[in-house]
């Protein structure tokens, strides 16, 4: 734990190390070999396809960039905070993204998105680095402060289309964001995102090169209102698109997406291709972490330290011989490049009728959506019933997104909204669940733009969009709350009720972008005296002040447990259902007793909690003798 966010650039390295590890020499890439691995005719040379625009390097850069930000708990704006699988973000979203890396990587099924539309009329957050200097800036557009650095409440900006980058700009914007959402999906996961006729264009082409054009499943026309006749060139524009794309071909959560092969050997059943890595580590799954082989080429295939093979070393010729591995060399047909496991239509049809009740969970899905989803209108409705005027303009319909959620077929997926808005995703979460039993858990992301002082947001109280999208939820879950004690009165009084459908917890808790608890080395200090002054200030991790249940959550985070892990507090520790203890209270020879009766797989303890490194270096030595981990903050 370095307190910083997930290394893009290091995660990348390692999945071509796993790919292609003939490439590498002394840690270093050697692209005439990779050119040599793959052929000459696979790299671009001179012009090529591609989208670009002005500042994508820049762009680019974004991706990469690293944070030591954290999340702080606001449990004064939720409900139920510690016992709820709900999540509401405040904060700038490519930050929240780049905090999220390590604790949703590949776990997010469904992600929809309702993004600025780039009309000229709607504002966003440019640039994304707030430390950029003055030389940079100001030749963009001019507004620092007096020291050179921008202004952050400048940083709310209209993208008018006087901009001479009016369209760069957006996709500036939009181009991390959809990377780093990427790396949150789960192999068969879903990302769905509602665009305009402005930036329709650039988006697929954007997709296409986030995504890979491979993974393009549709896009859904949605008819947002009735025609009008008052509009330029006498046509109306009724409709908005929704783009869809996967995580994986192979792996797609929708119904209607799965890819099935026939093949000569196996002519009665046909069948896609599944990933065969799990996200573990060698060191946890130790029987999974071998190379293999495949028995008709005898090609060695290295596995991923961190992403071992799903079968061990010991099941593995069983599986081979049930025709449940692929290799690359196995059908011409195939472009893959490492082992995959192999599933039969009838096994999908089996689980199918096991688990929904039907034959064929396959069923078409059709890109013209049904009435039922509704326009703009219902959208306000939606706004109107829970708030009682309309303080957020052009809201999407609670059915809109229920009908996606539908689509992916999961009761139990995690959703994912990095632009909330008003809160429309959460609300058609928990409303879903509340009709069909579902466990759908939801983590919304939400920016406190200031709300205009004209609005009828702002009249009513709410200053900031996040302030409405906080207050929707609370709302939401009131409301069911109301429905679910008026329908107990009413079957009370009934000679017989069943009501088998599961009950959601009605909950959420809310969290907001904040800076890090602890002290964050600077690399770029030079000279004995600041190095030693810095040595010196860093015998105490932690910045003054900081609270221990803050710590506990920015340390859960940048260890991949996530949030609203469960717990207990006792004794001076944080104890975590994962054997992962924290501690932040000075060390007491009892600790180390309780600690080796226990016997937890790792204890985190502050370095400011003991009073010499002797007796710090005495306990870790202990500690290890009783196969336990300790790690220093």
């Amino acid at each position: 734990m370095d307190g910083k966010s997930t290394d893009i650039t290091a995660e990348k390295i390692s999945q071509l190390r796993q790919l292609f590890p003939e490439v590498f020499s002394e840690d270093k890439i050697d692209f005439q070999r990779l050119k040599q691995s793959l052929g000459e005719d696979l790299f671009a040379k001179g012009e090529h396809y591609e989208l670009s625009w002005a500042g994508k390097s820049e762009a680019r850069k974004a991706v990469q960039m690293q944070t030591t930000a954290t999340l702080v708990a606001d449990r004064k704006s939720s409900i139920d905070f510690d016992n709820s699988p709900n999540i509401f973000i405040e904060g700038e979203n490519l930050e929240v993204l780049r905090v999220l890396q390590k604790s949703l990587f590949g776990k997010v099924k469904m992600i929809y998105i309702d993004p600025p539309y780039n009309t000229g009329n709607d504002s966003f957050v440019y640039p994304d680095d707030f430390a950029e200097r003055q030389d940079e800036y100001k030749r963009r557009t001019g507004i620092t402060d007096e020291n050179g650095y921008l202004n952050k409440q400048d940083l709310w900006k209209k993208n008018t289309k006087e901009n001479g980058q009016f369209h760069s700009v957006w996709l500036s914007m939009m181009f991390p964001r959809l990377y780093l959402s990427r790396n949150l999906l789960s192999e068969d996961g879903v990302i769905f995102i509602s665009i305009d006729d402005n930036e329709a264009s650039n988006l697929k082409l954007l997709c296409d090169e986030v995504f890979g054009q491979e993974n393009f499943v549709a896009v859904f026309p949605w008819k947002k209102r009735t025609a009008k006749s008052d509009v330029p060139y006498s046509v109306s524009q009724d409709f908005e698109w929704i783009y869809c794309y996967t995580k994986s071909l192979f792996n797609a959560g929708l119904e209607s997406d799965r890819k099935y092969f026939q093949s000569d050997d196996y002519p009665n059943d046909r069948w896609r291709l599944s990933d065969m890595t799990k996200q573990t580590s060698a060191d946890e799954r130790p029987n999974s972490a071998f190379n293999m082989i495949d028995p008709k080429t005898q090609k060695s295939y290295s596995y991923n330290p961190k992403r071992v093979w799903a079968v061990t070393k010991d099941t593995f010729q069983d599986y081979y011989d049930k025709g449940k591995i692929v290799f690359p060399d196995d059908y011409q047909f195939l472009n893959i490049s490492i082992p995959s496991y192999r599933v039969f239509e009838s096994e999908d049809k089996q689980k199918a009728l096991k688990k929904y009740g039907i034959e064929d969970a396959m069923k078409t899905a059709s890109t013209q959506l049904p009435k039922s989803v509704g326009m703009s209108e219902n959208g306000n409705k939606d706004i109107v019933e829970l708030f009682g005027g309309k303080i957020f303009s052009f809201p999407k319909p609670t059915t809109l997104v229920k009908h996606f959620l539908n689509i992916i077929n999961d009761k139990e997926a995690l959703i994912l909204d990095f632009f909330s808005g008003s809160g429309t995703t959460a609300q058609a979460v928990l409303e879903l669940n509340e009709e069909d039993g579902g466990n759908r858990r939801f983590i919304c992301v939400q920016m406190p733009e200031p709300t205009d002082e004209n609005s009828e947001a702002f009249k009513a109280g709410y200053t900031t969009i996040s302030a409405i999208t906080k207050a929707r939820i609370t709302k939401v879950i009131g409301k069911i709350t109301k429905a679910r004690a008026e329908k107990a009165e009413k079957q009370a009084g009934e000679l017989y009720t069943e009501d088998t459908t599961a009950q959601q917890p009605l909950s959420f808790a809310a969290y907001s972008l904040t800076e890090s608890n602890f002290k964050i080395w600077r690399s770029d200090v030079q000279g004995k005296e600041a190095i030693a002054n810095q040595l010196n200030a860093f015998q105490q991790s932690e910045i003054e002040g900081a609270e221990h249940e803050r710590m506990f959550t920015e340390l859960c985070l940048k260890s991949g447990l996530g949030l609203n892990i469960g717990y207990t507090e006792e004794n001076g520790f944080f104890k975590t259902q994962k054997a992962l203890w924290f501690c932040f209270e000075p060390y007491q020879s009892t600790m180390k007793e309780e600690i080796v009766q226990s016997k937890p797989d790792r204890v985190v303890f502050l370095n400011s909690c003991f009073q010499s490194d002797m007796e710090l270096t005495n306990v870790q030595l202990e500690l290890k003798e009783h196969g336990i981990d300790l790690v220093i903050i």
